[in-house]
């Protein structure tokens, strides 16, 4: 039997190297913004990298998720008979997060739940559902292309819900410009 150690490995290594970066040559050092530390959790096996100085000034895209006190997700749907999980999953998810930012963004059949005169197994409509959500604080996004390619225009949408231009663009830009993390079932 032996005991169980986790080393842990730091390497400074610069972010972009020149052609004269290698041994011998007389290139100046990378300026520490531009440095990142690399360490490996050798009892885990899981690398994990934190940049020095500061990424946003040296021009990188931060995702403002790490820095965020109040959690954002986005939970993609795109398959009609995955809204009752859907449902079932913002609506326990904001018993554990009551603060938390939540966006619903449907396309292809996955907009069907957010349709006037749509109905659960139950017979209920829908629309009810995404209200008492929508009073939480959700966001329900409806993809544009999905309705265009159905004939279907915003007014077929249920109140509470609006439409977007893409959701597939809709989920990238709100997963790297407003931080928020990404759920899909």
């Amino acid at each position: 039997m032996y005991a169980k150690t986790v080393a842990s490995v730091v390497l400074l290594l610069p972010l972009t190297m020149g052609a004269g970066a290698f041994a011998g040559s007389s290139a100046p050092e990378t300026p520490p913004a531009q440095k990142t530390e690399c360490q490996l959790d050798a009892g885990a096996g899981r690398k994990t990298h934190e940049a020095e100085g500061t990424k946003a000034a040296a021009g990188v895209s931060v995702n403002p998720t790490a820095t965020s006190p109040v959690p954002k997700v986005v939970f993609q749907i795109n398959q009609a008979t995955d809204a009752p999980s859907i449902i079932r999953f913002v609506t326990n998810y904001l018993i554990a997060e009551p603060a938390a930012r939540v966006v619903v963004v449907g396309y292809g059949g996955g907009v069907d739940f957010m349709l006037k005169e749509a109905l659960d197994n139950s017979g209920k409509p829908y629309a009810d559902q995404v209200k008492t959500l929508a009073d939480k604080g959700v966001l329900f996004k409806v993809c544009n292309n999905t309705l265009k390619a159905r004939n279907l225009t915003a007014d077929a949408v249920v109140p509470g819900a609006v439409v977007v231009p893409g959701a597939v663009n809709e989920i990238i830009r709100l997963q790297n410009r407003e931080g928020y993390a990404y759920f899909r079932h």
